[in-house]
């Protein structure tokens, strides 16, 4: 019979002499504490351990954050959207002027005005405004003021307000329309197509001492009376006189109490005529008018 040999324990090796030696693991530790390399042969037969790879799990970010990325991004194309909205509007040729609607006027031909605002043609409505529609029609003594409207995309309504004339001159060229400041409104040639008062004196009257208190009285004047005048004069700044069509004569004195005295002129002139008629009405002192 062969004898056995004995067996060697798992994890152990055989040595010589007989005996077995488990397989440690030993660190040899340096004078210094710190421990020493481990042999090779030592590393070799330590098993190696498969680590799985660390997985990221990417969160949705929060609604907060969300909501200022979107901002971010939309504010500045809102920008440039708007800037394009703006030049397009400024300087685009869809709106250029190309026709011109004029209303309020009757001293000034429509021709006139038109023939004024040429230079607005073709450009933009957006660069219209109301100051250099004015420019252009300063020139134009009858008008006070106008008013710009635009109506794209490509009208232009010019609203325009008239002085109000309150009585005429005569002069070579016909008879001038003026206003309560005397400034000289037009120019017709017929008398009898304005029912205003004619200033005596012509158009020098228009620079004389007087004539700012004729126009004042002329203007606080109502329209059914205004239009019923004949002429105005004045010697003095108290004597102003007017006079009615059948030979009916007003005298007002100063440009006192103006619109008392028209207040009474008025009542005096809607009452029912009298025989013999009335040929002056005195209203110098509205509180006691005289009538002869």
């Amino acid at each position: 019979m062969v004898p056995r040999k004995p067996r060697t324990p798992a994890g152990s090796s055989a040595v010589p002499g007989g005996g077995t030696r488990a397989n440690s693991s030993r660190v040899s530790v340096l004078d210094d504490g710190s421990p020493a390399a481990v042999p090779s042969d030592a590393a070799s037969a330590v098993p190696s351990v498969d680590v799985p790879s660390a997985t990221v799990l990417e969160f949705p970010a929060p609604p907060r954050g969300r909501r200022r990325r979107y901002v971010l991004i939309s504010v500045p194309l809102l920008v440039l959207a708007l800037a394009g909205l703006v030049a397009y509007l400024v300087f685009s040729p869809a709106l250029a002027l190309r026709e011109l609607e004029v209303q309020g006027n009757s001293l000034v031909p429509t021709e006139e005005v038109t023939a004024a605002l040429a230079p607005l043609m073709g450009v933009p409505l957006t660069q219209i405004s109301d100051g250099r529609v004015r420019d252009l029609l300063k020139d134009k003594a009858p008008i006070e003021d106008i008013d710009v409207a635009a109506e794209p995309p490509s009208t232009l309504v010019v609203t325009v307000t008239e002085r109000t004339p309150v009585a005429i001159v005569q002069d070579t060229s016909g008879f001038v329309l003026i206003d309560s400041t005397g400034r000289q409104l037009g120019t017709v040639a017929d008398r009898d197509t304005v029912q205003l008062p004619l200033i005596d004196g012509g158009t020098a009257a228009i620079d004389s001492a007087v004539f700012p208190s004729i126009t004042e009285v002329l203007a606080e004047l109502p329209a059914d009376v205004l239009g019923r005048l004949n002429s105005a004069s004045a010697s003095s700044p108290d004597s102003i006189q007017l006079s009615l069509s059948g030979d009916q004569k007003i005298f007002w004195g100063s440009a006192e109490r103006n619109a008392a005295k028209a207040r009474v002129l008025t009542a005096l002139l809607a009452m029912p005529p009298t025989d013999p008629p009335v040929k002056e009405f005195d209203v110098s002192t509205p509180d006691r008018p005289v009538t002869r």
